[in-house]
C-alpha cells in the first residue's frame, strides 16, 4: 500500500489594485481574520464519490515529499503554467476591481461610458497574450514579473463552464446553469456583473454615489458586492469546474483520466499526467505544499524551496480554493476536526505518482486506484468550497444580527453575502457534487439573488434569518459536516 504523508495547504490573498488607463494594479495581502490553529483528525464529511477502498495496484517506490516527477533524463514531467495563468488573471482582474473606488476618487481613472469599464475588465477576462502579455504583474517579490512570464495565449473566457464543453455534464449554455435568475450561462452572469459595476463607475464619475461616497464603487445598493461575487464565482466556473468536469474526469474518450499513458513524440509528458498536472493546478497548491502549516498559506506565507529570493508563481504559490481548505481546516471545531488539506494533497500526490510509477497504459486496477486518488482530492476540494459556504452563511446571519446598530456595516455584510454567493453557485460543476440537483436549486431559492438589507421589515429579516439557516442545513447534511461546525441561529459556534 502507497504511504503518503498528509500535510496542509491554504492562505487567501486580499490584494487590491489602482486602475489607470490600461489595467494596472497594486497587490497587497490582507488575510481575514480568522481562528488560528492547526488542523487535526480526518474530514467528518461524506461526499459522494466515495474512494472504492485502498488502492490495489501499489506504484513502485516512495511518493515524493513534492509534486515533482522527473524522467530518466532528469527532466520535470509536471506541466500546468495555464493553470496558474488563470489563477493570477482571476487575482488580478480581484485587484483591478477592489482599486477602482480610489482610482476613480482620486482622478486617475475617469471612464465616460459604461462600455468602457466593461472593456477594462475584459482585459483581464477575454485576455490577449500577444498584445498584453508584458503587462507587469502586480505581485511582489516573484520570479515572473509579467503575464508571458508565466504562460501565454490563455484567457479566462475559453474556459468558463459552457465555452470549453467538450467534458462538461450538463449543458451550462443551454438552460442547465442554475442558482441566478435569469441568467443564461455563467458567461452571461459575469457580464451581466461587468455592466452593472461599469454603470456605477461612470455614475462615481460625474459625481452621483448609488449608496455613498464611503461604500466602494463595487457594491450595489442591493447589497451585491460586485468584486467578491466575481472572484468566487470564477473560482468555481472555471478552476473547479475545470478541475473536477475535465481534466480529472472520466467519461470522454482520450480526455482527462482517458487519456493516454503514453507520452506522445517530443514531450515527456503522458497525455494522462498532464490531464492530472493540470487538475492539481487549478486546484492551486504549490508543489512543496507539504512542507506548509495551514497558518502559514492562511497568511499567504510562501517556502522559497529554491532559495533564489523570489517567490515562483508556478511552484511556491498557494491559490484560490487551496487557501481555503487551510481555513477551514483552522476554523473546525476541535470536537470536529477537519484536514481537507491533507486529503486533497494525498489524492493529487498519491495519484500522480501511480502514473508516474506505471510505463504504458494503466490495468484496469490501476485505473480503480487512480479513480480513488481522484474522488479523495475532488472530495477534499469541494468539501472545503462547501464549508467556506457555511462559513459565510454564519458571517452574513451575524452580520444581520447587527442590524440597527454601531456595530452594523453595509460594506461588510455586502462583502459576506457575496462570497457565499458566489462560492455556492460552483458547487454545480462537479458531475459526482453530493449536493443533488433539486437540494442545489432550493439552496439558492432559499438564499435568492441579494441579501436582506437593513431597510426590510422585521418579518423578511426573521423569514430570511431562517431561510439561511435552511440552507446551511442542506450543505450540512449533504456532506455529512458535523454538527459542531453548523453555528446557531445567529451564526456563532460554527466555521
Amino acid at each position: 500500500m502507497l504511504t503518503l504523508l498528509l500535510f496542509a495547504c491554504g492562505g487567501d490573498d486580499k490584494d487590491t489594485a489602482e486602475p489607470s488607463g490600461e489595467p494596472s494594479a497594486e497587490a497587497s495581502t490582507e488575510p481575514s481574520g480568522e481562528p488560528s490553529g492547526e488542523p487535526s483528525g480526518e474530514p467528518s464529511g461524506e461526499p459522494s464519490g466515495e474512494p472504492s477502498g485502498e488502492p490495489s495496484g501499489e506504484p513502485s517506490g516512495e511518493a515524493p515529499d513534492t509534486y515533482e516527477f522527473l524522467n530518466a533524463d532528469g527532466e520535470s514531467t509536471v506541466s500546468n503554467s495555464g493553470q496558474i495563468f488563470r489563477h493570477a488573471l482571476i487575482q488580478e482582474l480581484k485587484n483591478y476591481i477592489g482599486g477602482l473606488t480610489d482610482s476613480i476618487d482620486d482622478g486617475t481613472y475617469a471612464p465616460g461610458t459604461t462600455a468602457e469599464v466593461v472593456d477594462s475588465l475584459n482585459f483581464y477576462f477575454e485576455f490577449d497574450s500577444d498584445t498584453s502579455g508584458d503587462v507587469p504583474l502586480t505581485f511582489e517579490g516573484t520570479l515572473q514579473t509579467t503575464f508571458n512570464d508565466i504562460s501565454s495565449g490563455k484567457d479566462l473566457k475559453g474556459k468558463i463552464a459552457g465555452n470549453d464543453n467538450a467534458t462538461d455534464h450538463q449543458n451550462w449554455t443551454g438552460g442547465d446553469f442554475k442558482g441566478w435568475s435569469g441568467a443564461t450561462s455563467p458567461e452571461a452572469l459575469i457580464q451581466d456583473w461587468f455592466t452593472v459595476l461599469g454603470d456605477q463607475a461612470v455614475s462615481r464619475v460625474g459625481g452621483t454615489y448609488v449608496v455613498d461616497a464611503d461604500t466602494p464603487v463595487y457594491v450595489t445598493p442591493e447589497g451585491l458586492d460586485i468584486n467578491q461575487l466575481t472572484q468566487k464565482f470564477l473560482l468555481g466556473a472555471i478552476t473547479f469546474s475545470q478541475g473536477a468536469d475535465d481534466y480529472l474526469d472520466d467519461d470522454v474518450d482520450g480526455k482527462g483520466l482517458k487519456a493516454s499513458n503514453i507520452p506522445a513524440d517530443g514531450k515527456v509528458y503522458s497525455g494522462l499526467a498532464h490531464a492530472w498536472d493540470e487538475g492539481f493546478g487549478y486546484y492551486g497548491a504549490a508543489r512543496n505544499f507539504s512542507a506548509y502549516t495551514d497558518a502559514q498559506i492562511k497568511g499567504g506565507e510562501y517556502l522559497d524551496s529554491d532559495q533564489d529570493g523570489l517567490q515562483d508563481l508556478k511552484t511556491e504559490k498557494n491559490w484560490g480554493n487551496c487557501v481555503n481548505s487551510a481555513k477551514r481546516d483552522i476554523g473546525a471545531s476541535a470536537d470536529a476536526p477537519t484536514d481537507f488539506t491533507a486529503d486533497a494533497w494525498a489524492g493529487f500526490l498519491g495519484g500522480r505518482h501511480l502514473i508516474h510509477s506505471v510505463e504504458g497504459e494503466l490495468s484496469d486496477a490501476q485505473m480503480d486506484d487512480l479513480k480513488d486518488f481522484r474522488d479523495q482530492a475532488v472530495q477534499a476540494w469541494e468539501s472545503s468550497v462547501s464549508a467556506t459556504v457555511v462559513h459565510y452563511i454564519n458571517d452574513t446571519l451575524q452580520d444581520m444580527n447587527d442590524f440597527g446598530t454601531a456595530d452594523y456595516s453595509f460594506s461588510t455584510h455586502a462583502k459576506h453575502w457575496g462570497e457565499l454567493k458566489g462560492f455556492a453557485l460552483g458547487l454545480q460543476f462537479n458531475p459526482y457534487s453530493p449536493v443533488t440537483d433539486a437540494d442545489f436549486e432550493q439552496f439558492h431559492t432559499l438564499v435568492g439573488d441579494a441579501p436582506v438589507l437593513e431597510s426590510a421589515t422585521a418579518d423578511e429579516i426573521s423569514t430570511y434569518k431562517q431561510n439561511l439557516a435552511d440552507a446551511r442545513t442542506i450543505l450540512m447534511n449533504s456532506y455529512g459536516f458535523d454538527a459542531a461546525n453548523e453555528g446557531d441561529a445567529n451564526g456563532e459556534g460554527g466555521w
